[in-house]
């Protein structure tokens, strides 16, 4: 196995690691409760921003060009997906225009940045020494993505399911979503207080 499919495959198992990556599956459900099975190519942009905010903060704390509190990050993660969560439940679908998109793509962005120094400690200890990331940060990230779009295909399809079959409201859906990782976040947020 190349390097690169080792790095792949580490991102994508990341995101889809349900037992320790949980909180990162519970904000990509965060950011997508309010979109629908019509609304791809909108999530996969947002899916994106959100890696991009991740890569960067990633590289930077992997190579020791920033260095934050390991114990505020995995509280400040936690927040993130609360502050995500409960901005949904008052977002109305009617008025979702292209500035609360934009927004969204914003808050993706800047909140990656935030989980994205959360995983550099694993990082930085199964590149050991070496320094020449370029490739590795690369493959993981792509794999990163890679395991996002599963989860949002997955968040999608059962959206279709639930709303255009079933005929659940997608107000109803959006909130019911909304509150449960809401919920979940404000547990993990007790959990992670670190002062």
């Amino acid at each position: 196995m190349s390097q690169f499919e080792v790095y792949f495959i580490e991102g994508k198992r990341h995101i889809l690691d349900y037992m320790n990556g949980y909180d990162h599956i519970l904000f990509v459900v965060a950011l997508c409760a309010l979109y629908q099975m019509r609304d791809w190519k909108r999530v996969l942009v947002l899916v994106t921003a959100f890696t991009i905010g991740h890569s960067i903060t990633l590289a930077l704390s992997t190579l020791n060009i920033i260095t934050v509190n390991v114990e505020l990050i995995e509280f400040l993660i936690p927040v993130t997906i609360l502050i995500t969560a409960v901005s949904n439940v008052f977002k109305n679908e009617e008025n979702f225009n292209g500035r609360v998109i934009q927004l969204n793509y914003f808050y993706a962005a800047f909140f990656g940045l935030i989980h994205g120094m959360g995983f550099s400690n694993y990082l930085k200890s199964i590149l050991g020494r070496d320094r020449n990331i370029i490739s590795q940060l690369f493959a993981f990230n792509l794999g990163l993505e890679y395991g996002q779009i599963i989860i949002v295909a997955i968040l999608l399809i059962v959206s279709f399911i639930l709303v255009d079959l079933c005929g659940v409201s997608r107000r109803d859906w959006k909130l019911a979503l909304s509150w449960a990782v809401a919920g979940i976040s404000l547990i993990l947020i007790k959990d992670k207080i670190f002062w």
